[in-house]
């Protein structure tokens, strides 16, 4: 339990940490400086106590040290679950035999001690006021100390909520490497003998007339499968660390248009788009934006031309990006559904597909930190928008 909350000597997060926590160390001595000065007592200690040792790990007064547990005056009373006050130790049952209080130079007189108790009932040590006079504190003031030390407990909890989210993301890391470097396998694994298929089954329909039909068949479900695998390997990919800069989104869809050259000119698609200089990660965004393009060819209205409108505008906290389109458009029940990854609508005359291209563009939205959501334009088609904010950061950079 300690271990979790980077004790019994306050471990600091790793600087490379993507969890990020006011300084601990600093908050402690706030608190205990606000505790000796309420009270009046000139000395006062953050205890974490183990099976063996207590560590002084925030102090006034005195410099932090660590002593054993045997010899620790707050190992004695930190897990009744009640708050200690002593005005004269000298003269206490319990602690006047003590080495602390029966010591020849600084002897302690006055002793306070309020346990350390976790919202989950655990009790990590102590905060201990003490001094070399007899002393009184009323209930006003032990009520401060005692909120005082609930206090502590909150600035140590938040350590620990930061490391439970380091570790997390952390294991985050290391599951996208894991998840990319198998998708990346698989790929290679299925692209050679898919490959193979389609050059043999193209071999075939040129020898034989006979098989065409059935090797067309076979060729035309082996491109699609390849193009799966092709669509979950860049899935896969999306997020981690991003690579950010300023992008023209006017450059980056002339750069979709040439990749889609040639579906684009057999509908005789219209693409608009108007020039906007945004801070995200060009390669990301640029496949977005071909997602969505495509997709907007690709489910047109038959008999009606393709017409595009890629727009940006700066909003408070970001940018907006919209892409809208002329095509059949999505039902509003189906607005949520259809970013999940592998859910098509497997509608009448739509082309088959794999069901990850919104999919992956919300990922990329996500990555950047920003949000993505779909609506019906006024001719009826889809307009897709996108939110980043105006510095991106992504979950894991």
């Amino acid at each position: 339990m300690l271990a979790g909350y980077g004790l019994p000597r306050l471990e600091p997060l790793p600087e490379n940490s993507g969890a990020r926590v006011p300084d601990t160390m600093g908050q402690l001595r706030k608190l205990l400086v606000l505790a000796t000065t309420t009270t009046g007592i000139p000395f006062g200690v953050v205890n974490i106590i183990t099976a063996d040792q207590q560590h002084h790990i925030a102090a006034v007064g005195i410099d932090p040290g660590m002593c054993s547990r045997e010899d620790s005056m707050c190992s004695r009373v930190f897990l009744s679950g009640r708050t200690t006050v002593v005005p004269d130790a000298s003269r206490d049952p319990m602690f006047r035999d003590h080495p602390f209080v029966t010591g020849k130079l600084a002897a302690v007189r006055f002793y306070a001690s309020v346990p350390l108790t976790t919202t989950d009932g655990f009790v990590l040590g102590s905060l201990c006021l003490f001094s070399h006079a007899p002393a009184e504190l009323s209930a006003e003031r032990t009520l401060a100390l005692e909120i005082i030390a609930s206090q502590v407990v909150e600035v140590l909890e938040l350590q620990h909520h930061a490391r439970m989210l380091d570790r997390a993301l952390e294991e985050a890391r290391t599951s996208n490497k894991l998840l990319e470097s198998f998708a990346g396998r698989i790929s290679h694994d299925l692209r050679n003998p898919l490959t193979s298929i389609i050059g043999f089954t193209e071999l075939g329909e040129l020898r034989s007339s006979a098989d065409a039909e059935e090797l067309g068949i076979i060729g035309r479900t082996s491109r699609r499968m390849l193009a799966m695998v092709d669509d979950i390997l860049s899935f896969s990919r999306i997020g981690g660390a991003l690579r950010c800069g300023d992008v023209s989104l006017l450059a980056l869809v002339r750069d979709v248009e040439e990749d889609l050259r040639s579906s684009l000119s057999e509908v005789d698609a219209d693409i608009e788009v108007s020039d906007f200089v945004l801070r995200a990660d060009a390669e990301q965004l640029r496949m977005l934006l071909q997602n969505l393009i495509h997709n907007a060819v690709t489910y047109r209205c038959p008999g009606l031309r393709p017409r595009i409108l890629v727009r940006a505008e700066a909003i408070a906290d970001g940018v907006e990006i919209q892409v809208a389109d002329n095509g059949k458009g999505i039902p509003m029940a189906d607005w949520e559904r259809v970013t999940q990854p592998l859910v098509r609508l497997h509608r009448e005359d739509d082309p088959p597909g794999s069901g990850l291209g919104l999919a992956t563009c919300l990922r990329i939205a996500n990555a950047h930190g920003g949000s993505l959501w779909i609506s019906s334009g006024p001719d009826g088609g889809t307009v897709v928008s996108v939110r980043l904010p105006a510095s991106p950061v992504g979950p894991y950079g």
